[in-house]
């Protein structure tokens, strides 16, 4: 029995040779193919420019960077996505408040982002639950009245649209991620876009340590012409040039990815509509998502039930996510359950099934009898 994984990456000849090509040239870290990346990247984002950096977690942490986030600040994230939304934040010294969902799409709810803005908040970030975008107008709104930033995590949609706009163009600040499981990848790596210039710079400064090299910005340029100075402090989250010449060749494919994965969503919405006790994602007639997850709601009784029924049977379903604020780290620091319940109750429920740009429709069956099956 072949199992069948929850996500998986597309890779071809033409990734290879590009890779074994960087491999070959002078540039194994920072090099031109970055930059060619980068512009690449800011084309389907809608954007003015694009910082790569090595993850999506390192995106995050870049773009609360570029966006002052410190010490007596606090975040709004959405309850319902991956750890990192918060971390990072965490890490720059912020507070983070965390806001409920909306019950159908998952998203960040608006209206609990509101009700949690103080003097105190310097970003409201939004997550792209499975694809399918914020409602990104209303929160840029909330950010720009409440004198804040508006952080878009797209680590789930790159390709998306919203009211016919690129994700990456909709909000001050929207981070990538590239990881093999998502909608395309640089093995590992991510990507900071915006459309303020100020911002990009801010970023790029951060991922390269907080160095400054031009004599013209420096403090003391006198020290010599092979001086550079930290001024504000960064990190090392560089994506080297090997990673960009693959994410080079998965980018041209984007619409591609886009393409199977709709084909996926749309081939288990009519094998699974009209099933008792399952409920499948809805989508916005305002947006076309790049579909990240499939994710199926059922009883949250039946729900280990099922899950252990398909893992048993190589079905390799996940659950995303658990409540940021479950995770022990948030409970040993005065966050408690209950703060979120539309979030909570989504956690209880939720099973993403395989999903990616190449599943077979031969294997997508195996797994629409086996939902089906499990809920006998």
């Amino acid at each position: 029995m072949n199992q069948i994984p929850y996500g998986h990456q597309w890779i071809n000849d033409s990734d290879v040779a590009a890779v074994a090509e960087a491999l070959r040239s002078d540039w194994l870290t920072t090099g031109p193919r970055v930059t060619q990346f980068e512009d690449a990247i800011a084309v389907v984002a809608g954007s003015d420019g694009a910082v790569a950096v090595s993850s999506g977690t390192a995106a995050l942490h870049a773009a609360y960077a570029a966006a002052g986030v410190g010490a007596g600040d606090e975040v709004i994230v959405p309850a319902l996505t991956f750890v990192a939304t918060a971390a990072a934040a965490i890490h720059q010294g912020a507070t983070v408040r965390f806001a409920d969902v909306q019950e159908d799409t998952g998203n960040i709810d608006p209206a609990s982002a509101a009700s949690l803005i103080s003097k105190a908040t310097r970003v409201i970030a939004g997550v792209d639950y499975a694809g399918h975008p914020v409602d990104a107008d209303e929160i840029a709104t909330l950010a720009r009245d409440a004198g804040a930033l508006f952080l878009e995590d797209a680590a789930h949609s790159i390709g998306s649209t919203y009211h016919g706009r690129s994700v990456g163009s909709l909000a001050d600040l929207t981070t990538f991620s590239f990881f093999p499981t998502k909608n395309m990848t640089t093995a590992e790596g991510g990507a900071v876009v915006s459309r303020d210039s100020v911002l990009l710079e801010r970023a790029r400064n951060f991922r390269g340590q907080g160095l400054v090299r031009d004599p013209a910005l420096q403090r003391y340029p006198e020290e010599g012409p092979w001086h550079q100075e930290v001024h504000e402090l960064g990190l090392n989250y560089r994506l080297p040039d090997a990673l960009c010449a693959l994410g080079l060749t998965q980018i041209a494919r984007l619409e591609t990815f886009k393409a199977g994965r709709k084909r996926v969503f749309d081939r288990y919405h009519e094998g699974l509509v009209g099933v008792e006790g399952v409920r499948l994602p809805t989508r916005g007639d305002h947006v076309d998502p790049m579909w990240h997850l499939y994710p199926i709601r059922v009883a949250a009784d039946r729900r280990r039930r099922l899950f252990e029924h398909l893992r048993t049977h190589g079905v390799m379903v996940q659950v995303n996510y658990l409540p940021v604020y479950w995770h022990p780290w948030f409970e040993d620091h005065g966050y408690r359950r209950g703060m979120c319940p539309v979030a909570e109750q989504y956690y209880r429920e939720e099973i993403s099934l395989p999903m990616y740009a190449n599943l077979s429709e031969g294997d997508q069956d195996r797994v629409v009898d086996l939902v089906r099956s499990g809920l006998e």
